[in-house]
């Protein structure tokens, strides 16, 4: 059986989320508050994770980066705040969705759903991709410009891979979010370009290229000049 684990200070909203996820036959578990959140979640066997931002001891995001170091169990943020560069920030530590409340009970299940079937499927490893003296090596999960290695992070790695994949093909920023953050995204799609400026500045204003193009009005272009 899948097992979910909230953690989340406001005691009515997670036992609304624990009868919720009964229903649609979880087991659940809680905490209400980082410190003991991160405790259960590296020491029990979970499935999934609901993590409030604003938590007591420890925030989410302290819980998150902490989670990672050790564990790569799926995690959806949960949090009242809207702002891009929080939405930004939760995903970059290694949250693997994020929604913002007040959100219909449907669409946090699907959320569930989706996150859990992207996890059974594995990406593909031993594959190398290059683009004039640009080399990205998957299974070392390693970037090169002129054999000087890049430090990209999770996301800005895997944005640059499907760009490469995608090479000299017009890709829409709805199309980045689904291969790229793996789900139909339903929020903005402002955190697209955030990531391509990240990347802008980490290759083609760090070594005078051009590889990353803006096509107004549609998305992006990878190519060679």
């Amino acid at each position: 059986m899948v097992k979910i684990l909230i953690i989340e200070d406001e005691v009515k909203i997670a036992r609304f989320l624990e009868l919720e996820l009964k229903h649609e036959g979880y087991e659940v578990c809680m905490a209400h508050n980082g410190r003991e959140g991160l405790k259960m979640a590296l020491e029990t066997d979970v499935s999934l994770i609901l993590l409030d931002l604003m938590l007591p001891e420890l925030n989410g995001i302290e819980v998150c980066r902490r989670l990672r170091m050790e564990s790569e169990v799926p995690v959806i943020m949960l949090t009242a705040r809207d702002q891009t560069m929080d939405k930004v920030m939760g995903l970059d530590i290694g949250a693997d969705d994020y929604i913002t409340k007040p959100f219909a009970i449907e669409e946090l299940l699907a959320r569930i759903r989706n996150v859990l079937k992207r996890k059974v499927v594995q990406p593909p490893v031993g594959e190398s991709l290059s683009m004039g003296e640009l080399s990205l090596d998957k299974q070392q999960h390693s970037v090169t410009f002129k054999e000087e290695r890049l430090e990209l992070t999770k996301r800005e790695f895997d944005l640059l891979s499907y760009l490469m994949e995608n090479q000299n093909i017009v890709l829409t920023r709805d199309k980045l979010l689904e291969k790229v953050w793996g789900y139909d995204y339903m929020g903005d799609t402002n955190i697209v370009d955030v990531y391509i400026r990240y990347l802008r500045s980490k290759i083609d204003e760090k070594y005078g290229i051009k590889h990353i193009h803006t096509i107004r009005g549609v998305g992006y272009l990878f190519k060679y000049e």
